[in-house]
C-alpha cells in the first residue's frame, strides 16, 4: 500500500475521514480510527468563532492522544484573522483550509466555496500559514459555478500547500450530480502535492477505486453511522473483498461512541440522536424506532434505548 505524507507527518494508510459538522467530534473521530481512519479532522469552524472562544467553538476543539494525526479545518476571508489566530492553531498537526462548504451562511461571510472565486485570498492565507511553521492543507471543490479548479489547485500548490482535498462536484451542484472523479485524477497528473480524492466514497469498493484516481481517499457520507466502512475499505484494497456490515457490532460502536461523549463531556444531544438514527440502518423497525430515538431526552436515555435495540 502507497505510503502517503502530508508535509512531515507519515499516513499509515490513504485513508481519512471527512471533516463533517455535528458528525466528527472527538469521540467519533475515536471510533473512526480504531476502525482505519488514518487521518481526521475537526468539524469546520469559522476564523472568527475560533478567535472568540465561544462554548461551542471550544467543545469542537477538544481532543486526546488517540486523536493523531489531527488537522483543524478552517474556513474565513480575513487574512488578518488567520495571523492572529495562529497561536491557536499552532496546537493542530495540521490547518485545512476549507475553500469548498456551500452553506448559504459560510458564503453570506464570504468564506467555504465563495473563496474559489477569489483565488489570490487562499493564496495569501495559505501563505500567512505557513511562514508560522504549520503543515498546511487545502479543501476545495471543482469551482463555485464554473470548473476552475486546476488553476486553483496549482495556485495552492505555489504558496506551499503540503495536500490538496478535492470534492469532485461545483459548489452549485447537488449530491444528486454525481462526482466526476476524472477532474481529480487531471488534478493529480498536474500537480506534485499529494491529492486526496473526496466524493460519493459510498463503499469499500469506491474507496479501493479513488486510489486509481488519488493519492488517498477522503470518506464522508459513507462513515455516517458506519465507521468499519474504513476496516472494510482497508481489506478491500488489499485483496478485493469485505465482509457485510455487521448491524450488531454497528450497535456496540455507538454504545461506545456514547460512552466517550460521557468521558470527554461532549454534551449534544441533537448530535447523538442523528447518529443514531444512522446507526440503525438496516435493522428490523428500523423506521419506529427511528421516531422513538427523537423522542428521548438525555445521552443516557438513548444509551438505554440502544441496549435495548441490541439484544433483541
Amino acid at each position: 500500500m502507497k505510503q502517503i505524507r502530508v508535509g512531515k507527518i507519515k499516513l499509515k494508510n490513504p485513508l481519512v475521514l471527512a471533516p463533517m459538522l455535528e458528525i466528527t467530534n472527538l469521540p467519533y473521530r475515536l471510533i473512526c480510527r480504531e476502525q482505519g481512519a488514518a487521518l481526521a479532522f475537526t468539524e469546520m469552524i469559522y476564523i472568527d468563532a475560533l478567535l472568540h472562544k465561544n462554548k461551542k467553538t471550544q467543545e469542537m476543539l477538544k481532543t486526546c492522544k488517540k486523536d493523531s494525526p489531527l488537522g483543524i479545518q478552517v474556513t474565513g476571508n480575513n487574512p488578518e484573522e488567520f495571523k492572529k489566530a495562529i497561536p491557536i492553531l499552532k496546537k493542530f498537526q495540521i490547518v485545512d483550509l476549507n475553500c469548498g462548504c456551500p452553506s448559504t451562511r459560510i458564503l453570506g461571510n464570504k468564506a467555504g466555496s465563495y473563496l474559489l472565486e477569489e483565488p489570490e485570498k487562499i493564496s495569501e492565507i495559505i501563505k500567512i500559514l505557513k511562514s508560522a511553521g504549520l503543515t498546511v492543507t487545502a479543501k476545495i471543490r471543482l469551482g463555485f459555478s464554473k470548473n476552475n479548479a486546476l488553476k486553483i489547485a496549482k495556485t495552492i500548490e505555489k504558496a506551499g500547500a503540503d495536500a490538496l482535498t478535492v470534492h469532485a462536484r461545483l459548489a452549485t451542484q447537488s449530491y444528486e450530480i454525481p462526482a466526476d472523479w476524472s477532474e481529480i485524477k487531471k488534478i493529480k497528473n498536474s500537480i506534485k502535492i499529494p491529492v486526496i480524492g473526496n466524493g460519493d466514497v459510498l463503499s469499500p469498493e469506491k474507496a479501493k477505486e479513488m486510489l486509481n484516481y488519488a493519492d488517498a481517499v477522503m470518506i464522508g457520507r459513507g462513515a455516517i453511522g458506519n465507521p468499519p466502512i474504513f476496516k472494510n475499505s482497508l481489506k478491500c484494497i488489499k485483496t478485493g473483498k469485505f465482509p457485510e456490515t455487521n448491524i450488531k457490532q454497528n450497535l456496540i460502536l455507538f454504545q461506545k461512541y456514547l460512552k466517550f461523549c460521557k468521558k470527554y463531556r461532549i454534551s449534544s444531544i441533537q448530535n447523538a440522536k442523528h447518529l443514531a438514527t444512522h446507526f440503525i440502518k438496516g435493522i428490523r423497525n428500523a423506521s419506529s424506532y427511528r421516531n422513538q430515538i427523537m423522542q428521548l431526552k438525555t445521552i443516557k436515555d438513548i444509551e438505554n434505548f440502544i441496549q435495548q435495540i441490541s439484544v433483541n
